[in-house]
Parts: C-alpha cells; sequence; structure tokens
C-alpha cells in the first residue's frame, strides 16, 4: 500500500506540473479560435479558392461599411464625403480594394432612402482574418467622429460574414462568462447539499475548472496549426463542469465511504482510486468515443467540438484518478473541514440513510420490473416519436446577436433592400474553348446566363462582366484592373457571377436555389456543352454544410454505438449489459431530441427561452454534435449503477438483493451528479447564441431523461429481468476472480 501510495504522488506531481505549465495559455485562448466556418474540400471552398488563385480577386475577403446620415452620393457635397472615407480605407494595412458609387455610379450602392454602402476587400494574413476586423472598427468609429461635427447623424457600421463571425465570437465569450457566474454558484450550492462540508466541495469545483483551463490552454496552442472553432470555448466550459465535477464527485465519494469504513487518509484515497478508476475510465472513454467520431467531419465546426470533447473528457479522468486521490491522501479525515450546520449528523449515518430510501425504492422495481418499464417507458417512447419530425434545415427569423453592429448593419441593408450583397451567390462559370473576352461566342455565353438567372424571380440583380459593361465587350477596355479582376480569370476562360437575392428570400430558399442551379448545370444553363459551374458563398456554404452533416450523420451514429459497445464489452465482460445500455441510450438521445423539436422547432414554450415562436427547424450542426455527446455523457450513470450492482454479486449477493443494494450505493450520487449537469447544462441555454441554446437544452433534457426514468426505473427493472444473463459470458466469473485476487 505504501509503494503504491508514493508513486502515485509522484504522478499527481507530474500532473500538476504539466497543468500549471499549460494554465498560461488558457488565458484569451479565444483569440485564436475562429468564428468562421470551414467545410474542407466543398464546392463552396472551392469558389474561395479559384477566386484566390485563378483570378487574383482583391474581393475574396470582403466586408460592406453601410454608411448613414450623409447628404446623397449624388450631390457633391455627399459625394466629397463618400470620396473622404474611401480614401481614408485605401491607407489601412490589409485592404487590398475599395469600391462605391464613386467607381461604378451603380444604382446598387444606393439602396432605399439617402444611405450608401462601400465594399471593402481585405488581403489574406497569418492570423485570422477576423482580426482585421477590430482594426476597420477603429477607422470607421474615427471616421465618423472626424464626420460628425459637420453631419451629427453619421454613422459608419461593418457587417459582412467577417465582421458577423467576429460578433458572433463576441456573443459566444459573453455567453460562457454568464453561463459561469450562474453555474458556480448554482453547482457549489448542489456539492454542498450532497457532501455537507466545504472542502469536500470544493475539490469537485476545482477539477472542473482545472479540466476548462486546461482544454482551452491545449486547444489554443492546437489553433496556431489547425482551424479550430470558437465553439470550443462553449463546448469546453460545458462539459468541463459537467465531467470534471463529476467525474471528482465519485472520487470524493468513494473515499468518504473508505473513511467511514475505518481506513486513514492514505489507505482509503488508494481503495478510492482502484474502486473509482477503472468506472472513471470506461465512463470517460465512452464519452471521448463520440467526440472522436466528430473528427471524420470534414466541417470546422464540428472538427473542433470533436477535439475539445476529447481532451476535456481526457483532462478531467486524468485529474481525477491522479490529483484528486493525491490530495484526498494529504487531508484525510480533514476533508470535512468547514461542515454545514444542516449537516449535523456523521457521514456515515447521513449515508445510511440516503441509502435505506434508495434500497426500499430498488426493491419495489425489482418486484414490480414489468410495470416499472412500462409506466416509465411509455412517455419516453412517445416523446421519442417527436424525434421522427426533426427539421435540420436553417431555422427562420433572426437568430443573430441583436445588439451587434454588424447585425444592426445587415438590417440597415434590408432597409435598404440590399442584404443581397452579403448574401450572394458567388457563380464561377468556366467556358471549355472560349476565351470569354475575346470571342463572341464565350461573351454572348456569360451574357445569356446572367440575363437568365436574373430573370429568375428569387433574383434581385446579377453583377458579371457583361453586365457590368452593359452587354458592351468593347467596353472592357475601361474597367478598372480591380474590376476585371474581380470578374474574370487571368485565362479570360472562367467568369464570376455575383447572384444577389432578393431581400425576402429566406435562407431556406437560397440553398434550395443553391442546389437547383448546380443540379442543371452549366451546359444547360449556357448552352455551351462542356462548361462548368460551381456556386459558392454564403448560402452555397449553408448548402454543402448542410449536406455533410446530412451524409456524416447515419456512420457517425454506426461509429459511436459500435466504439462504445466495444468499450463496454471491455468494461464488463457481458453481452446484456453492454446492449441494455446501448439501447437505453438511444432512448434517452431520442426522447431528448423529441423535446427538442417540440421546445424549439415547434415553439412549446420556446418563448421562456428568448424565441417566441420558435425557430422553426433546428441547426444542422445540433442533431450530430447533441448525439455524440449525450451518448456518452448518458453512458456515466449506466457505468456507475451496472459497476456497483456488478460489485454486489461478485460479494455474494444475488440478483434480487444485488440490484438495491446498488442503487443505494449509486442513485445518491447519480442524482447529485445529474443535478450538477443540469445546471451547467440548462445555463446555456439562456445566452444569445442560438446554436449553444440548442446543444444546451438537449444535454440537460438528455441528462434529466436519463437519471430519473431510465436509470433509477427502466435500466435496474430490466436487470432483474434479466437475472443472472446480465453478466454473460464472463462478467461475473470474472468478477469473483478479480475478488479473490484482491483479497490475497
Amino acid at each position: 500500500m505504501g509503494i503504491v501510495h508514493v508513486r502515485r504522488f509522484w504522478v499527481a506531481g507530474v500532473v500538476l506540473a504539466a497543468v500549471v505549465a499549460l494554465l498560461p495559455f488558457s488565458f484569451h485562448a479565444e483569440r485564436h479560435l475562429e468564428t468562421a466556418t470551414r467545410v474542407e474540400g466543398s464546392e463552396a471552398e472551392t469558389v474561395q479558392q479559384e477566386l484566390a488563385s485563378r483570378f487574383h480577386s482583391p474581393f475574396v475577403n470582403r466586408v460592406v461599411l453601410v454608411i448613414e446620415g450623409l447628404p446623397s452620393v449624388d450631390s457633391d457635397e455627399g459625394s466629397q464625403a463618400l470620396a473622404t472615407i474611401v480614401a481614408n480605407l485605401k491607407e489601412e494595412p490589409g485592404v487590398t480594394a475599395v469600391v462605391s458609387y464613386l467607381d461604378l455610379h451603380d444604382p446598387i450602392f444606393l439602396g432605399k432612402g439617402s444611405r450608401t454602402f462601400v465594399l471593402v476587400g481585405l488581403a489574406p494574413t497569418s492570423s485570422p482574418l477576423e482580426s482585421l476586423v477590430p482594426i476597420l472598427h477603429g477607422r470607421a468609429h474615427s471616421l465618423e467622429n472626424q464626420l460628425r461635427s459637420r453631419y451629427p447623424a453619421v454613422k459608419l457600421e461593418l457587417t459582412g460574414e467577417l465582421p458577423l463571425n467576429f460578433d458572433i465570437r463576441k456573443a459566444s465569450a459573453d455567453d460562457v462568462q454568464h453561463a459561469e457566474s450562474l453555474v458556480i454558484p448554482a453547482t457549489l450550492a448542489l456539492l454542498l447539499v450532497a457532501f455537507g462540508s466545504i472542502v469536500a466541495a470544493l475539490i469537485p469545483l476545482a477539477v472542473g475548472q482545472l479540466a476548462i483551463a486546461t482544454t482551452l490552454a491545449i486547444t489554443g496552442l492546437l489553433a496556431s496549426r489547425w482551424h479550430l472553432s470558437i465553439l470550443v470555448q462553449n463546448i469546453a466550459t460545458m462539459l468541463g463542469l459537467g465531467l470534471g465535477i463529476d467525474y471528482a464527485l465519485l472520487m470524493v465519494s468513494r473515499f468518504r465511504e473508505a473513511l467511514s469504513a475505518g481506513h486513514d487518509g492514505p489507505a482509503a484515497s488508494v481503495i478510492a482510486a482502484r474502486q473509482a478508476g477503472r468506472t472513471l475510465l470506461i465512463s470517460a472513454s465512452t464519452v471521448a468515443i463520440g467526440f472522436l467520431a466528430l473528427l471524420t467531419v470534414p466541417i470546422s465546426e464540428i472538427r473542433s467540438i470533436g477535439v475539445a470533447g476529447v481532451l476535456v473528457a481526457g483532462m478531467s479522468v486524468l485529474l481525477a484518478n491522479t490529483l484528486v486521490p493525491a490530495v484526498l491522501a494529504l487531508l484525510g479525515p480533514r476533508i470535512n473541514i468547514g461542515r454545514m450546520p444542516f449537516t449535523p449528523r456523521l457521514d456515515a449515518d447521513r449515508a445510511a440513510r440516503t441509502g435505506n430510501r434508495w434500497r426500499r425504492w430498488g426493491k419495489v422495481i425489482v418486484a414490480h420490473p414489468w410495470l416499472a418499464v412500462f409506466l416509465a417507458g411509455a412517455p419516453l417512447l412517445l416523446l421519442s416519436w417527436q424525434a421522427a419530425r426533426l427539421d435540420t434545415s436553417l431555422p427562420r427569423g433572426d437568430w443573430l446577436p441583436r445588439a451587434a453592429e454588424s447585425v444592426h448593419a445587415l438590417h440597415t441593408l434590408e432597409q435598404m433592400d440590399r442584404v443581397g450583397v452579403v448574401q450572394s451567390l458567388r457563380v464561377i462559370v468556366e467556358l471549355p474553348t472560349n476565351s470569354i473576352a475575346q470571342t463572341d461566342a464565350g461573351w454572348n455565353a456569360i451574357d445569356r446566363l446572367s440575363k437568365r438567372l436574373a430573370s429568375d424571380p428569387r433574383c434581385d440583380r446579377v453583377i458579371s462582366i457583361t453586365t457590368i459593361a452593359e452587354s458592351d465587350r468593347s467596353f472592357l477596355s475601361n474597367l478598372s484592373r480591380e474590376t476585371r479582376r474581380t470578374f474574370l480569370s487571368s485565362d479570360g476562360k472562367a467568369a464570376l457571377l455575383e447572384v444577389l437575392p432578393k431581400t425576402s428570400l429566406s435562407l431556406r430558399d437560397q440553398v434550395d436555389w443553391v442546389r437547383e442551379l448546380r443540379k442543371t448545370g452549366a451546359t444547360a444553363l449556357t448552352g455551351v456543352p462542356g462548361a462548368t459551374l460551381i456556386v459558392g458563398g454564403i448560402p452555397a456554404l449553408n448548402a454543402d454544410y448542410q449536406t455533410i452533416v446530412g451524409d456524416h450523420f447515419a456512420p457517425i451514429m454506426a461509429l459511436v454505438v459500435g466504439g462504445t459497445l466495444v468499450a463496454l464489452l471491455a468494461g464488463f465482460r457481458s453481452v446484456f449489459a453492454a446492449v441494455k445500455a446501448i439501447v437505453l441510450n438511444l432512448l434517452s438521445v431520442a426522447a431528448s431530441f423529441g423535446a427538442l423539436v417540440l421546445v424549439f422547432q415547434d415553439g412549446h414554450g420556446s418563448r421562456f427561452l428568448g424565441i417566441p415562436g420558435g425557430a422553426g427547424s433546428i441547426f444542422p450542426l445540433v442533431p450530430i454534435v447533441a448525439f455524440a455527446i449525450v451518448f456518452g455523457l448518458s453512458m456515466d450513470y449506466e457505468v456507475f449503477l451496472v459497476a456497483r450492482v456488478l460489485e454486489a454479486r461478485r460479494s455474494g449477493l444475488g440478483e434480487v438483493e444485488a440490484i438495491p443494494e446498488g442503487l443505494a450505493r449509486t442513485a445518491g450520487l447519480i442524482t447529485s451528479a445529474a443535478s450538477i449537469m443540469i445546471v451547467v447544462f440548462a445555463a446555456f441555454t439562456f445566452g444569445s447564441f442560438l446554436v449553444v441554446k440548442m446543444i444546451g437544452f438537449t444535454l440537460a433534457v438528455a441528462v434529466l431523461i436519463d437519471a430519473t426514468l431510465v436509470r433509477i426505473v427502466i435500466g435496474p427493472a430490466l436487470l432483474r429481468i434479466a437475472g443472472d444473463w446480465n453478466w454473460w459470458p464472463g462478467g461475473l466469473a470474472t468478477a469473483r476472480k478479480e475478488l479473490l485476487e484482491s483479497r490475497k
């Protein structure tokens, strides 16, 4: 025992040193994370690459500066003010080009009212492009102050994909801070109720915070080489508080049991680590499997969540199995320092009273297992049935952070009837032989396509090389170099068409339009055999995103279910216990998805979450991510319960006695751990980031269902129905062998 104890201290020291070394990197880790969505190998990404490498367009990446409060740009005074703004923007490092009404005198820059906008091209940098947004913000505000003395109502606001992403990053960071401010006091209160002492309550909370900090530090370092999403911050915080606290909670509970049995601090810590360590490893492996499966999806957001999940699960189990036992060994009976006044009895007495209540409940379940399965299973099946209506198209309505400048500017563009400038379809058409710039056949093909797209009732405007030249090829020589590079490839065989959808066209309809264009193809649209067409822009990115998520959902499910089954077979050495856990997890996931449909999609009670009337659909990201997370988290409580029932069986109890005994030992722990997780996840449903709202709600409902009806009712009932088949073929025999060896 002494050698084991010394070794554990050495391991804990190494882990502590590594954690301390990583902590400085956790501060402001979000600065290295991206909000831009990257769909690797997608058609939308190909358009970006073509515009950069083949067209050398100065507007591959762009922002829109919306200008209000100036005289009409048709007037001398208005044009002079606009010229001042344009000249200042061109001086900014990182700006590749600026185009405005002064350059093209196109009415598209005017819209409704006296407002106008300027398109600003940005050069790629070694750091994320979003880093240019605050610089441009500063430039715009400086220009505002410069013009305000003459034009008091002047307002300059940035919008577009990059500024919107930047503001989403800020909203995400604010949501994390807000959630932590709610969660930490509530979690501490629940831990005080569970343990009755301040010291015992602080240990799990500290583990959760360390798991978050180390995960953010590692992801911050990884972000210098890989594209990692800002969602890492939300997921790390959400799961770090949940898993880190859960795992430490189990270890501290086992330690206090050993103390109550008469062992000293070092001996009790070794017993706790030996008894709980295996359970935690099985639990963490099932959680990690779901996140590892997400790494197979070629979308930066989903892969980032996978990275964050694997890291936070790994760090949580590492800290719980190394640092926590070492701290517990040092504390010994001092773990009960700071006892709360509402827990005057000894821990053994409290545990006995709580255990007796759950033991009586377990006896009711084993006496009427079929009735228990029916009463608890029927409502869950009804809720699961609602999941069949899950709609993963883009939600309707305005779900962007309302207070953000970029969102306000986007609404201004909507009022100008020019929001299509941000949401344009970027169509690149390549002709097999004819040069667009040098042959009538090539020019006419692009002209026909431009007019055909412009005649579509969904289209507000098409901007192409032919529309700018007003269908006159001889006018090409008068175009600026920036305009030519924007709309015509350097070899003259490919052209860009910016297709602006009407303001009234929903995101869902934009996606359908993209798919329709791709299906129709360039040959049918241009009348030129062998012509090719690719579609990019935000609507195309949304279409590619939905397609890839839909294509990967079934394989992800298969990977998660298969991997979890293997882990459970290795951990329990029992076919029935593993299969039963899988089936119950699928039930928990389906029921939580049903609740997601009822609340967020249908709008029942959604006004309490700040979404009156519901969103009409669910973000494509949510089901695939929620499935991977929920499936692993739900397994925690199954592992806790089955491991204790197995211990009771190997000690000589029969199945009828072992199930109530397992409940007596774990049900209080499960309800305490679940309460903490529910509080953690629920806190994220009150932020402003709708994706995180949906994920937090799904996880909170899944844990609530799993820790009550599934693990406390259906799970024990099925164990009773199966009897000795629970442990076939070798779980019980192996467990007895391990017990005999441990007693030698």
